[in-house]
């Protein structure tokens, strides 16, 4: 077995044991997006604006003061480096939402640590492993610590990708409660610029008895994704399919390298 290959397997286990405790279904998220195993190159630092404002979305709260998802905005600047040609560190902060009722407030920070394949762009299989903790503040999680664990597997079909996130969630209450919330990418790539997609967004619940059907969130975007020089941006709307899914979601990712290390 080569460095890399052992380098790979530890942080799979580390990873592993480290979310052997989360969570239930999530009513809020910061963050929609499809992770496809690109990170910053080595010694780049780089910028992600997260922006998702919910014209129809459940008007219930998950408990008792959280944010309400229907006309609510949340967003969150994502910075990252490029440590190495396959891991990427990250932060999340501030997270913050405008709720129609509470008004503004911020909702906590995320740290990231995300490993891949080198040049997943450049394979046929691209795989990595993503690891998120958060600290939440009461009005988005009823737990102060969370967690995620998003495996990548994607496939490049030029001009098609189809990549898949099986992620966990846990808020560290037990193995059984790590709750499921996988998302899909198919892709088509009109070019080196412009790339339109079908994503779908889940959320079953917790592995040892996945919700039915109908209490189950699904959400299809149709995105359009365009690389320029200077800012990468992808935007999306999309639909609920169920009574657990918001109805009609907008979201804009905006990002661009602000340095590099020489």
């Amino acid at each position: 077995m080569n460095l890399n290959c052992k380098r790979w397997l530890y942080f799979m286990i580390a990873g592993s044991v480290a979310l052997t405790t989360p969570a239930f279904v999530y009513a809020q998220v910061d963050e929609i997006q499809v992770y496809q195993g690109g990170i910053a190159a080595k010694g780049v630092f780089n910028l992600t604006l997260h922006t998702n404002y919910t014209p129809r979305g459940i008007d219930v709260a998950g408990f008792p003061g959280a944010v309400v998802s229907n006309h609510s905005l949340n967003g969150v600047p994502e910075f990252a480096y490029g440590v190495t040609k396959w891991f990427e560190a990250g932060l999340y902060l501030p997270l913050y939402s405008v709720d129609e009722h509470a008004g503004f407030g911020l909702d906590g920070f995320k740290l990231r640590t995300l490993f891949v394949a080198p040049n997943n762009d450049d394979r046929k299989f691209a795989y990595g492993v993503n690891f998120e903790l958060s600290f939440n503040n009461k009005r988005w999680d009823q737990k102060r610590i969370s967690s995620e664990i998003r495996p990548i597997l994607g496939w490049h079909f030029k001009p098609f990708d189809f990549i898949f996130n099986p992620i966990l969630d846990t808020e560290y209450d037990g193995f059984k409660n790590l709750d499921f919330a996988p998302s899909t990418r198919l892709a088509y790539n009109a070019n080196s610029q412009w790339a339109i997609a079908v994503e779908e967004y889940a959320d079953l619940g917790a592995i040892h008895k996945f919700q039915s059907v109908a209490n189950q969130s699904h959400q299809v975007y149709a995105v359009v994704d365009h690389s320029g020089k200077t800012w990468d941006i992808e935007f999306g709307a999309g639909v609920g399919l169920t009574d657990a899914s918001d109805k009609f979601t907008l979201k804009l990712i905006v990002a661009r390298d602000l340095y590099k290390r020489h």
